[in-house]
């Protein structure tokens, strides 16, 4: 109320600030510490007086006061809430990893499923193990994930064997980790993006991403197309001129975009530069959770086409409707066309005789 943004108490995100949720639970000891800090914090703006109160009658101000003591004692509540969704969430991971196994036996045919017997897998020798192009066909049936996923990416893509995820604690974050067979196009058999968040007025907020720089073999980089253009006629030299530039990739993933070091004053940057940037940082991010959020957990859902949103099945449709509608519009103007030639060709005719 007073403008002071420094009174401002957001616990929403508390759980970012907290152990990792790959460990089993947080300690007693662990446990009694943050809330402590947090209740000390929350008394410590308690003890603030806002200016807004002086500007009460007696009586409202009574109120105010019962009002905030109610909401001292929520953000209490509030505190041990986001202690113990930190230790849920580390039980659940837990949990979580031997399905997360067996998913990955599965799809990379470690494993065979119950009927599927070795009688049928003999009968077709080039059959293939496992689920071909399973993270691949995930990826690209979320919308998100879709527009970042280029046809020459397809072919690299299908080498992806599991997708994993993990929070990190100094700095804060989280990292995706990305496992591939051997390929013929890089020679990295993990990929990794870690974000890393600082505390920005309670709030987290992405400070950098970093990826791993891709081994690309000779000729198979992803990110970047050759260009040729023939000589100039007349020219001595008769080679064709290539020259290399970026070009749109999944893989770009991996080279985030990062604003200058604060300390460079040679890297400053104007203000669109900047704004541009920002939302880049913002849409990488967007991919990041994306994966981390929907993909990896209900990674055979978006497999299947399970996990669509019924709207975006819809927009799908009416895409197809329109396209029919536009193919029957063509139809009927290239029958009429076809008419008009006809009954042109046939007066041309006429003519001649």
């Amino acid at each position: 109320m007073n403008g002071d943004k420094d009174s401002n108490l957001n616990l929403s995100d508390l759980s970012s600030a907290l152990p990792s949720a790959s460990r089993t639970a947080l300690s007693a000891r662990d446990r009694a510490g943050v809330v402590e800090a947090i209740k000390s914090k929350v008394e410590g703006l308690a003890e603030q007086h806002p200016v807004m109160l002086d500007s009460l009658a007696p009586k409202v101000r009574k109120r105010v006061e019962a009002l905030r003591a109610i909401q001292s004692q929520y953000d209490d509540l509030e505190a041990n809430f986001f202690v113990e969704k930190a230790a849920l969430e580390a039980k659940y991971q837990k949990l979580y990893e031997p399905l997360y196994i067996k998913r990955y036996e599965i799809v990379n045919g470690a494993v065979e499923v119950e009927g599927v017997t070795d009688e049928a897998l003999t009968t077709d020798a080039t059959e293939e193990k496992g689920v071909p192009d399973f993270w691949l066909t995930a990826m690209r049936t979320n919308e998100v994930l879709a527009e970042e996923i280029q046809e020459r990416d397809a072919g690299a893509l299908k080498f992806l064997k599991d997708i994993k995820w993990c929070r990190t604690d100094n700095p804060k974050g989280f990292k995706l980790d990305f496992f591939f067979d051997v390929n013929p196009y890089f020679k990295n058999s993990v990929l990794t993006k870690t974000y890393q968040m600082i505390d920005d007025d309670d709030e987290p907020v992405l400070e950098k991403a970093i990826g791993t720089e891709i081994e690309w073999y000779p000729g198979k980089c992803l990110t970047q197309k050759v260009l040729k253009k023939k000589p100039r006629k007349g020219s001595k030299n008769t080679k064709p001129i290539t020259r290399t530039e970026n070009c749109e990739s999944f893989f770009n993933f991996f080279s985030p975009p990062q604003f200058p070091d604060d300390d460079d004053d040679d890297d400053e940057i104007d203000e669109d530069t900047a704004e541009h940037l920002q939302n880049q940082l913002e849409q990488d991010y967007d991919i990041g959770t994306t994966i981390r959020d929907k993909i990896i957990p209900h990674a055979v859902s978006w497999f299947t086409g399970e996990a669509v949103p019924e709207d975006d099945y819809e927009d799908m449709e009416e895409d197809d409707d329109d396209e029919d509608g536009a193919n029957d519009e063509d139809d009927k103007e290239k029958g009429e066309n076809d008419a008009d030639d006809d009954e042109k060709e046939g007066k041309t005719r006429k003519k001649i005789h």
